[in-house]
């Protein structure tokens, strides 16, 4: 009748691993882009006039709009996106009103099975609605115009970033009653920010005045760039930059209740999304006026409006801010502004994560794997904790020593439960054994735990990192799950070497602890799994060396 359980119990184990291992190969990746749509009329009228001017049509150019343009330039169709690629970038801008409506990033594959597939940050509406707007608006604003945003035009329909040229300008141009504007793209080899520029050349006879704007519309889809099987764990929404505080997060749950506004001094304003940042930087030296809202198509908006600007009559003028759109990386987001490379969340236990990335990258540049990176800073936590360890297996050990004892008292006693407590409190004083000893390892590593388990999930430099073997992306789950029941078999180990608790509840709870632990750990990043099975491994040789100890001088005694 055993062996018949046991066979039962074997294959089911097996039948429920298959069924995992299916539903994660139809479910556990990243669908891959149906099409790369182009912008269409239906697209740009999703797309909403800036926050500083919302009477702004959308509408198509007429004719007369076009005439308007520069003799210089041919015109480039409202319909045809311009096309400029980089070594980092590969984008799209709409000539009406100069916005980018596509960005892919070419070095960020997809997926890591389709490396020719970049990642897609900006859509127009091809799988969703995310957009980095800018513009002129004002009183003399061309995007203040009842009759709509400028179409820009363009001397060519594609732009690329030559071999051997480190920068390449891209400028887009239109022309209305005497006032020429010039609307220039500065994007350099290697560099996730850009500089968009306005220049003002007012040869209308009267002074000109207006603000620059600039702002981030997305939908409310899910992120694109989350790898957890459950949805997006991190942080999926706005954020800005104040002077009281530097990293000020606006969820979609807070536009949906009401419009933000503040006046800050220079800062910036983001989205953000897994491992991906998008943010317009502002001139340290203005005021803007930073807003979100929730426009009536149901996107969310976050955006600023500089100072006024003031042009002369025959004079010329320039603004500008920086975009940035790529990977949340840390020391260029600091050199870019204060408080942008808050925009890798560590969460509430940043002080811990920060150093564990700082280590773990030193090790890094070192070993050049992430996975052996893991492994070796494992080792160190694993010695900076060795003494507060040692003392806690030492704790165990007696206890396991004193276990004949409590049994005897549990005979005693029986279903007395305060004589048979009074009785182990004295044994325990009597032996120098602190019953809560044992607990103190995993209690002082939660918080470490934790913080590694948001630099795992967090960090870009995660993002696809290869180890060995089966593990080609340390950022998400084992595909086979192997690392999880391989920390399942060592967690099952370690309670072996631990003393079995008096209570027999409390016994039974800790049996089905590897069982647990085992399940949760499924979905968890491989590299935080790898931490988690060497950090149980050197455990158990610490644990079993240090029993040995207590029972040779047990003997000599």
């Amino acid at each position: 009748m055993d062996i018949k359980r046991s066979i039962l119990i074997v294959a089911l184990a097996v039948v429920s691993y298959l069924m995992v291992l299916e539903w994660n190969q139809d479910y556990g990746q990243a669908a891959l882009p149906t099409q790369n749509a182009e912008t269409s009329s239906a697209n740009r009228a999703l797309m909403d006039t800036p926050l500083a001017n919302r009477s702004a049509s959308p509408d198509v150019p007429t004719a007369g709009d076009q005439s308007k343009t520069l003799d210089n330039a041919t015109p480039v169709a409202s319909n045809e996106l311009i096309r400029v690629r980089t070594d980092v970038f590969d984008l799209a801008i709409d000539p009406r009103g100069g916005d980018i409506v596509q960005l892919s990033l070419p070095k960020y594959p997809r997926r890591q099975d389709h490396p020719e597939i970049p990642f897609q940050l900006f859509d127009n509406g091809g799988e969703r609605l995310y957009l980095a707007q800018s513009g002129l608006t004002g009183s003399n604003g061309p995007d203040a115009r009842a009759n709509g945003r400028p179409l820009y035009s363009s001397e060519q329909h594609s732009y690329s970033l030559a071999d051997g040229q480190d920068q390449l300008v891209v400028d887009l141009k239109f022309s209305e009653a005497g006032v020429n504007y010039t609307k220039r793209f500065t994007l350099k080899r290697g560099e996730y920010d850009l500089k968009v520029s306005y220049l003002i050349d007012n040869q209308s006879g009267q002074p000109w005045s207006g603000n620059l704007f600039a702002q981030l519309k997305r939908d409310g889809s899910a992120d694109p760039s989350s790898t957890t099987a459950t949805g997006s764990a991190t942080y999926l929404g706005a954020a800005l930059w104040t002077s009281d505080e530097p990293y000020k997060k606006v969820s979609m749950g807070n536009m949906d209740d009401k419009n933000l506004r503040e006046t800050v001094q220079g800062g910036w304003i983001s989205w953000l999304q897994h491992y991906f940042v998008t943010a317009w930087i502002s001139q340290k030296d203005g005021t803007n006026q930073v807003q979100t809202r929730k426009d009536s198509q149901g996107n969310y908006i976050i955006g600023f409006t500089g100072p006024t600007l003031n042009v002369p009559a025959g004079a010329h003028a320039e603004t500008s801010a920086i975009l940035y759109a790529g990977p949340k990386d840390q020391g260029k987001l600091e050199a870019l502004s204060p408080g942008l490379e808050l925009t890798v969340d560590y969460g509430v236990l940043w002080f811990i994560a920060q150093p564990i990335f700082w280590l773990l990258k030193l090790i890094h540049s070192a070993l050049g794997n992430w996975g052996w990176s893991i492994i070796v800073l494992t080792i160190i936590i694993k010695l900076m904790f060795f003494p507060l360890s040692a003392a806690s297996y030492r704790s165990m050990g007696r206890m396991r020593a004193v276990a004949p004892k409590l049994q005897a008292l549990k005979e005693q006693f029986g279903d007395d439960r305060q004589k048979m407590s009074q009785a182990m409190m004295e044994l325990y004083k009597k032996e120098k054994i602190n019953p809560l000893g044992g607990c103190l390892p995993i209690l002082v590593q939660m918080p470490v735990f934790l913080a590694l388990y948001w630099v795992l999930l967090e960090s870009v430099e995660m993002r696809q990192a290869p180890w060995l073997l089966w593990i080609t992306d340390l950022s998400v789950k084992d595909p086979y799950f192997l690392m999880p029941i391989i920390m399942g078999v060592t967690m099952f180990i370690q309670q072996h070497l631990n003393p079995t608790p008096p209570d027999p509840m409390q016994a039974k709870v800790m049996k089905l602890m590897p069982i647990i632990f085992t399940f949760f750990f499924l979905w968890f990043p491989a590299g935080l799994v790898l931490y988690w099975v060497v950090n149980n491994c050197l455990s158990i040789a610490q644990q079993w060396y240090i029993t040995r100890q207590l029972e040779r001088a047990a003997q000599k005694a």
